[in-house]
C-alpha cells in the first residue's frame, strides 16, 4: 500500500533565550569566538519540542494523534504541512496537503472573508480560475451570509472556522490535517464538518488531532501518542486512548494513588472478540427480532487498579419474564457491579458505562447520587455492590463493552480505584434500530389517509 506520509527521525529544537541582548550575542559572537580560535559560546538554552519521531501512514488511513498541550502536537503537523523546518530527520509526503491547523492559521484580519479565500485557497495549490469556481461552493458551506464581504477581524471565532474549514473541503487535498480546530463551532457546522470528514475517509488520509478520545476511536483506526516530545506508544485507536486516558487520571492523582496496568490473562481472546464483533455485522440489519447475549469478560479486560479496592464481578440479569442471558432489547435488566475494599472507603462510588465498538458512551450510571443522600463507608475487606435497575435499549447490529469502576470520593474529587474496560461483552446479532445509535420500543407506528 502506498505511504502518505512518512516520517523519520525528527526532531525540532527551540532556542530560548533569556535576555533580548542574548540573541544579538549569539548571532556575533560564535562566529568572532570561531575566527579567533576559541571554542564558541552559547548564548541560548535548547528546547527540544520532538525528539527522534518516526512513523508511517498509509494512503486512505485515518490516525488520531493525542497528547497534552505541550507534547509537539501542533509543532509536528507544522513540520509535515511544510511551515516549520525541523531540526533534524526527515518528511516525506505524497499528494496535496490541507491542514486546518489553529484558529485563523493564515488570515489576514484586516482582508474580507472573500480575500482570504483566495489567498488561503492560492496557498494550497488552486489557480484564481478554480478558485472562482469554487468560491459559491466555498461560501455556501461557510455559511456566513453577508460577512463574507467584511474584515475577517470583525468574526467571531466560530466564523473564522467557518471560513477556514469550507476553503480546505474544497481544494481536491489528498492529505487534510485537522488539529482541534472543530472544538469552535455550533452543533449545526460540526455535523456538516463530520458529513464532510466521513466523505472524505473514503478515499484520503487524516491526521486528526483532539484531546477527546472518544472522537479520536470513533474516527480513526489507529493512533499516536506523543509525550514530551516523543512517541510515547502507537497501535490502535483504542489501546492508545486507554493509555492515555490512564495516564492523564495519574498525572491528576499524584502521589495520592497509584495506578497499575492490568494486562488480561488470554491475550488470543482479544482477537477472537475482534473476528466474532466482524461476522455479527454480516447479519441482517433490519429483521424485528434483536437477540442479544452477554458474555463475562472480567479475565480479559483491560484497565488499572490502585489496589485499594477491586470489581469481583459485573453481571447483567433479566427481570421481565424470558430466557435467561438472552435479551431483546425493551425489558427491565439488572446491571450489579460487585468489589471488594482492600482498603477502607470513606465515599465509594460503582458505576458502569455501555460503549459501542467505536468508543463512544451510549449510556450508564453509578452510585454517586444515593452515595450523597446516604454516606456509606466501607471498611477493609467488606464485599459491596451497585445494583442499577432499567430498561434495556434496543441496540443495533454488533459488539457493545460495559466499562465498570469502583472509585472513593464525590463529583470533584475522587479516584477511580478499579477501572475495567471490558468487563462485560454484549453481543448483538440482529436488531429492531434502523436509526441512530440505539433505539426504544415504539407503541405504535402507521400511515394513515386523512379526507379534508
Amino acid at each position: 500500500m502506498t505511504i502518505a506520509i512518512r516520517v523519520t527521525n525528527l526532531s525540532k529544537c527551540y532556542q530560548i533565550y533569556d535576555k533580548p541582548n542574548d540573541r544579538l550575542k549569539q548571532f556575533v559572537l560564535p562566529r568572532l569566538q570561531r575566527l579567533l580560535g576559541r571554542k564558541p559560546k552559547q548564548y541560548f538554552r535548547g528546547f527540544w519540542a520532538l525528539k527522534d519521531v518516526s512513523f508511517e501512514v498509509k494512503k486512505g488511513e485515518t490516525v488520531g494523534i493525542i497528547g497534552r498541550n505541550g507534547s509537539g502536537k501542533s509543532t509536528l503537523l507544522q513540520m509535515i504541512c511544510g511551515t516549520l523546518n525541523p531540526t533534524s530527520g526527515s518528511i516525506q509526503t505524497n499528494g496535496r496537503i490541507a491542514a486546518l491547523l489553529e484558529l485563523g492559521s493564515g488570515f489576514n484580519p484586516e482582508f474580507t472573508g472573500r480575500e482570504n479565500i483566495y489567498m488561503n485557497a492560492s496557498v494550497l495549490g488552486l489557480s484564481n480560475k478554480e478558485i472562482d469556481a469554487r468560491f459559491d461552493d466555498i461560501v455556501a458551506f461557510a455559511d456566513v451570509g453577508d460577512f463574507i464581504e467584511q474584515p475577517v477581524k470583525t468574526y467571531s471565532s466560530g466564523m473564522v472556522v467557518r471560513v477556514a474549514f469550507a476553503v480546505i473541503a474544497h481544494v481536491d487535498a489528498d492529505i487534510l490535517v485537522i488539529d482541534e480546530a472543530l472544538a469552535v463551532g455550533d452543533a449545526v457546522f460540526q455535523q456538516k464538518c463530520m458529513r464532510f470528514i466521513r466523505n472524505f475517509q473514503g478515499n484520503g488520509t487524516l491526521l486528526f488531532v483532539s484531546h477527546d478520545t472518544a472522537s479520536v476511536q470513533n474516527l480513526c483506526k489507529s493512533g499516536i501518542w506523543l509525550k514530551n516530545g516523543k512517541v510515547e506508544r502507537v497501535g490502535t485507536a483504542k489501546s492508545v486512548s486507554e493509555a492515555y486516558l490512564q495516564y492523564t487520571l495519574q498525572e491528576i492523582y499524584g502521589e495520592e494513588a497509584k495506578l497499575t496496568s492490568m494486562e488480561p490473562a488470554a491475550i488470543g481472546d482479544e482477537s477472537c472478540a475482534e473476528k466474532t464483533a466482524s461476522e455479527m455485522d454480516t447479519s441482517p440489519a433490519i429483521d424485528y427480532g434483536a437477540v442479544a447475549s452477554v458474555r463475562d469478560n472480567m479475565d480479559t479486560a483491560k484497565g488499572w487498579k490502585t489496589g485499594n479496592a477491586e470489581i469481583v464481578s459485573v453481571a447483567l440479569t433479566l427481570l421481565s419474564p424470558g430466557q435467561e442471558g438472552v435479551f431483546e432489547g425493551g425489558e427491565r435488566v439488572r446491571m450489579t457491579v460487585r468489589a471488594k475494599a482492600h482498603e477502607p472507603l470513606q465515599n465509594p462510588i460503582l458505576g458502569f458505562l455501555v460503549r459501542d465498538r467505536l468508543g463512544q458512551d451510549l449510556f450508564g450510571e453509578n452510585t454517586l447520587p444515593f452515595t450523597n443522600l446516604a454516606s456509606t463507608p466501607i471498611e477493609a475487606d467488606m464485599t459491596f455492590e451497585g445494583v442499577f435497575e432499567f430498561r434495556l435499549p434496543m441496540l443495533p447490529n454488533g459488539q457493545y463493552a460495559v466499562m465498570a469502576s469502583v472509585a472513593d470520593g464525590d463529583l470533584y474529587d475522587h479516584v477511580q480505584h478499579h477501572w475495567m474496560h471490558d468487563a462485560l461483552i454484549i453481543n448483538v446479532s440482529s436488531s429492531k434500530v434502523r436509526y441512530g445509535l440505539m433505539g426504544i420500543p415504539f407503541e405504535r407506528v402507521e400511515l394513515g389517509i386523512i379526507n379534508e
